[in-house]
């Protein structure tokens, strides 16, 4: 198997590694990759931060890898390979009554990386995490493969949403759910503000449930948005709309404050009073960003930050602060979303906990960082926690404190990696494999 030395970063593009990459086809390479010359695992590289780095070391690219191997029309059990996308998933077998039972924000995510990052979607109010639907996991550990489910507790907590550490995962088998058909009936509505928006997300009933929110209104209006829920549903497809791809990095004044805010007022009231309701292909729902191939070039070559948190129900107030100064700083980009979480989590560095998690993204620049610095503060103080998936600055006793099963894991990993050969730039950073 031959290296090949390139350069690559996560989707915020605002860290870069260089590297040898290897990218097997079979498990067999795999295996013999593992045995001479162990090394991290990466996908396609959709965490936004330092997680699928490791710089100046090697990684093993796990996207060739990306086959169904068995599927049971009966049960909805199937076993993929690690480097197969959700959204292909979510494609081949959505006509056929089975979806996903946690799908994340991009189809693009491998399963591999779904499961190492322990990722949620839009109904973990309902369903928890990407972890709690896989029933069997199978990971090599310096060329030899091992095969771990659920009774293996220690392992099983540590691999999942544990950031790749334990070995690397070659296949699993996941429980999807059955769903109507490959449409989705998508109602949406406006908010007018913060606390109607906590209300509408606290009442809804429907199976799938998320927030935009224009995170550059201020006074009444702070936390204005709009809720989409969304249904299965069996029926004609509509038109598909063209895929676009953005063609070059934007130069630094087109996510300026007076852009991003006419932008949101627009995005904002383009839902009638009343709202709406429509029919949209399943994957249009789930992965809206998708159709906008290298959207990320949106925020010029210096790239983004994505500051996203999650906070108990009861520190509510907190993330009204965050979202109040966010506001006042001018610095947000029009993506920024609000979801409500229910306590499903698989892992001991596993993101969700009861409550609800803001997402915003933030043009990579020094003011921008400064700013996430003290929302991360707020964030540890509001006993919350940030996910790892989309970090790059955190320092490390912030995020230890956030994550207090990090101990349990530590111990798993060092068994499992004793020598440090899965070690990437994130666990570096933040000092996870140093106790």
């Amino acid at each position: 198997m031959r290296w090949k030395t390139e350069s690559y970063t996560g989707w915020g593009r605002a860290l870069t590694a260089t590297g040898d990459i290897a990218r097997p086809e079979r498990a067999s390479a795999l295996a013999a990759l593992m045995k001479d010359s162990p090394a991290p695992a990466i996908g396609n590289c959709r965490s936004y931060g330092d997680a699928c780095l490791n710089d100046d070391g090697r990684v093993i690219d796990m996207t060739r890898m990306d086959r169904v191997l068995s599927f049971d029309e009966k049960t909805g059990l199937i076993e993929v390979e690690a480097g197969l996308q959700v959204g292909e998933i979510s494609r081949l077998y959505a006509p056929q009554g089975w979806l996903p039972a946690v799908m994340p924000g991009t189809g693009f995510a491998t399963v591999g990386g779904c499961i190492a990052n322990d990722v949620h979607g839009k109904n973990h109010h309902g369903l928890g995490s990407f972890g709690q639907h896989v029933t069997q996991i199978v990971l090599n550990q310096n060329g030899k493969e091992v095969t771990i489910t659920p009774k293996n507790a220690g392992l099983w907590k540590a691999t999942i949403g544990g950031l790749g550490q334990t070995g690397v995962i070659v296949r699993a088998t996941l429980q999807m759910i059955a769903c109507k058909g490959d449409v989705m009936m998508v109602t949406e509505r406006r908010v007018d503000g913060w606390d109607e928006f906590l209300q509408v997300l606290d009442d809804s009933k429907a199976t799938y449930t998320v927030g935009w929110i224009d995170a550059t209104a201020k006074g009444d209006a702070l936390g204005r948005g709009i809720l989409e829920e969304g249904e299965t549903g069996a029926g004609l497809l509509p038109k598909q709309k063209a895929s676009k791809k953005v063609p070059f990095n934007a130069p630094h004044f087109a996510l300026s404050k007076p852009i991003v805010k006419a932008f949101n007022n627009a995005y904002y009231r383009r839902v009638p009073d009343h709202g709406r309701t429509s029919v949209k292909p399943i994957n249009d729902f789930f992965f809206p960003l998708d159709r906008i191939h290298d959207w990320n070039k949106l925020y010029g070559k210096r790239g983004f930050h994505q500051f996203q948190c999650v906070v108990p129900i009861a520190k509510a107030p907190a993330l009204r602060e965050m979202l109040e100064m966010i506001a006042n700083s001018g610095l947000a980009s029009p993506l920024a979303v609000l979801k409500r979480m229910g306590p499903g989590r698989a892992g001991y560095l596993s993101f969700p906990m009861e409550g609800y998690t803001l997402a915003v993204d933030f043009p990579n620049r020094s003011a921008a960082q400064l700013l996430i610095s003290k929302l991360e503060e707020m964030t540890e103080e509001a006993g919350g926690r940030l996910y790892l998936a989309k970090d790059a600055l955190a320092r490390p006793n912030r995020m230890k404190a956030m994550y207090p099963e990090w101990k349990d894991w530590l111990k798993v990993v060092k068994k499992a990696d004793p020598e440090g050969a899965l070690e990437t730039d994130m666990t570096r950073r933040l000092e996870l494999r140093s106790a």
